[in-house]
């Protein structure tokens, strides 16, 4: 047996996360070793099917991520505590917030020897514009602290030093932890490869699920603002709809699916020919991102962004003048999403030069062969 090879078991709380977020990941990971994912049921075939030629070994549970039920959780973290016990792996990587709060305390009791959460964001929790100080969001705080205690096996990644100076600053994790930060999931240049936006028919893209905390209202009340003066600009819209907390109101979402205003295209696999449709990628988003999937996709290809000075998003953005790749707009500011959006619109040169510096920083910053790398390095595989 290759005394190298180790076992891993990757942790999440939805399996469509595992080859758009982690797919280049496992890739690297199963070359030299055992590779275990402890996921919910997985409904995609294409997945499984990928999964199982790369020789991974899936458990799926009954986990769902965004209930709120303590007999759930409880029988998840029975099933998770025999999955440890029984494949005693030597590192431990769950990502999403039940994987990250049970598995790491599991995986302390099992005594697994490299326990690596990774922090994809902080959500609603720790934002500063909460969607509800609840009684839930106190006790995901309390959980987080409970279960990330210094240990000498525990290494904490996060994607954004606002994450890892939150978690300080509420005193949930200390300075002598062993904390990391990579630049988000980062992206594949050769899956998102570069194309020539148009500048002579105009199309604005955003891609997000509909909740409140990604801007969704600020990009429609942008979008009418700037078709009053340039009808014939467009303004796409790609994500899901579906019951969540801060899923947009019933009267907002039958305002997009009108068709007005915004093309709502519903929720796509795919996203690589609308980018390449697009002119430029909007993200209004304040709701805690690590680093946005969507901006680096279409930073990849060569679009030019805009996006707010929040949490994950503002690390998208070349803060340099020489080299600007987009705009940084306030949190919850329809005017200021939209005068941006018309200076693309004016300086139609923009699009092209800050669509091509976009493809540069993603090259020099979010490839995610050199994000992989960090992340390798992290849990000590060669």
């Amino acid at each position: 047996m290759d005394i190298n090879k180790k076992k891993v078991l990757i942790a999440c709380n939805s399996s469509r996360t595992l080859l758009g977020f982690r797919g280049k990941l496992i890739e690297e990971l199963v070359r030299n070793n055992e590779v275990h994912i402890s996921t919910p049921v997985i409904y995609h075939e294409e997945v499984t099917d990928t999964l199982k030629k790369l020789n991974v070994i899936v458990h799926e549970n009954g986990l769902n991520g965004s209930n709120v039920s303590v007999i759930s959780d409880l029988k998840y973290i029975l099933e998770l505590y025999k999955l440890i016990s029984r494949i005693k792996p030597d590192i431990f990587f769950p990502y999403t917030f039940k994987p990250v709060i049970y598995g790491t305390t599991i995986a302390k009791i099992c005594k697994v020897a490299c326990i690596t959460p990774l922090f994809s964001g902080l959500g609603y929790n720790f934002s500063d514009h909460e969607v509800k100080k609840s009684m839930v969001s106190r006790i995901t705080r309390n959980l987080l602290k409970w279960s990330l205690g210094r240990h000498d096996h525990l290494k904490i990644i996060f994607q954004n030093k606002d994450d890892y100076q939150k978690l300080i600053d509420s005193r949930i994790i200390g300075l002598n932890h062993k904390a990391f930060i990579v630049n988000g999931s980062g992206v594949d240049l050769t899956h998102y490869d570069y194309s020539v936006p148009k500048t002579d028919d105009i199309t604005f893209l955003m891609i997000a699920r509909l909740i409140n905390a990604k801007g969704i209202k600020e990009y429609y009340e942008a979008a009418k603002l700037v078709r009053e003066k340039f009808p014939n600009v467009r303004f796409k819209l790609i994500g899901h709809y579906g019951d969540n907390i801060d899923s947009i109101n019933e009267e907002l979402y039958n305002r997009i699916i009108k068709g007005n205003v915004v093309e709502y295209l519903g929720e796509i696999d795919d996203v690589r020919p609308h980018i390449k449709e697009a002119s430029i990628l909007v993200l209004p988003s304040y709701y805690g991102e690590g680093v946005p999937r969507c901006i680096l996709e279409g930073m990849a290809m060569g679009r030019a962004i805009i996006t707010c000075d929040s949490v994950g998003c503002r690390e998208t953005i070349n803060a340099s003048s020489q080299k600007p790749n987009g705009f940084l707009i306030p949190v919850k500011n329809a005017s200021a999403l939209a005068d941006k959006m018309e200076h693309y619109i004016s300086n139609t040169k923009d699009i092209l030069a800050y669509g091509l510096n976009g493809r540069e920083l993603a090259r020099q910053k979010f490839d995610v062969n050199l994000v992989n790398a960090e992340m390798l390095k992290i849990m000590q595989i060669e």
